[in-house]
């Protein structure tokens, strides 16, 4: 959609969601920003409306679901939104002895994978109703295959991915707009606790005005950096028993 008037975004608080809020913000634009730190919130907003956008910030756990639609439905019932980003998504460390836990992996699916639903599905119905709307669905270049660094982040990606895309096909005869962003390596709170080489490490603003240019042209997968994207698909078309030794000397979180 170009040049949306209404944007929710989760995950406002720091990296892709908070660049995206500085993105958008221009006078005329309301921006309905949430996340779990209100404080950290509090410096995006001030610089939004520094650009002249109306801001309105609320703490939320995307893995509530009935505030998540209480949000999400009282955001539209002010004025019709035009834009839902689903961005909010979490990693954990596994380099630990035994890697991943049990805690850890649980946390990572029901943050990205129930936070989008929750986020996304009470929406979905206004929309089609409407016959417009757009829907970004934050994945990631490890969505396309497992890393034994990160299996529950990549699962969790890659079922943001595939449940993105298919969406997308189910909905778009309806005028409604399902993209999912793929990116590669960009300064995060996320990115920032990796202790091993980001090939392509991008700043969050370039991130944004990627995510941004692939949106306004309704792209159904926004995948950056090339040689990235490029890379990941192989090791994704690889058949295992050439793809695993490669995996396997992937780096772990710390």
């Amino acid at each position: 959609m170009k040049n949306p008037r209404r944007v929710l975004i989760t995950g406002a608080s720091s990296g892709l969601g908070a660049a995206l809020a500085r993105r958008y913000a221009a006078p005329g634009v309301s921006l309905i920003l949430g996340a779990r730190r209100l404080d950290l919130m509090e410096e995006v907003a001030a610089s939004c409306r520094a650009k002249g956008a109306n801001v309105s910030k609320t703490s939320i756990d995307v893995t509530d679901r009935e505030v998540t639609r209480a949000w999400v439905l009282a955001a539209d019932g002010e004025a019709f939104l035009d834009l839902v980003v689903a961005n909010a998504g979490i990693s954990a460390g596994s380099a630990g002895q035994g890697g991943e836990s049990e805690d850890q992996a649980r946390r990572i699916l029901d943050v990205t994978v129930t936070g989008v639903l929750n986020t996304v599905e009470p929406i979905l119905p206004r929309f089609l109703k409407r016959r417009r709307g757009q829907v970004a669905l934050l994945s990631s270049l490890a969505g396309y295959r497992g890393y034994p660094g990160a299996p529950a982040y990549c699962a969790s990606k890659a079922w943001v991915r595939v449940w993105g895309e298919a969406t997308r096909l189910r909905l778009a005869p309806e005028g409604v707009e399902v993209n999912v962003v793929m990116p590669g390596f960009f300064r995060s709170a996320i990115t920032e606790a990796n202790d091993f080489p980001m090939p392509f490490l991008m700043g969050e603003d370039d991130a944004a005005r990627r995510v941004a240019r692939g949106l306004s042209a309704n792209r159904g997968r926004i995948a950056f950096p090339w040689p990235t994207t490029f890379v990941a698909w192989v090791l994704a078309a690889l058949p295992a028993a050439l793809a695993d030794p490669l995996l396997s000397r992937t780096p772990y979180k710390g």
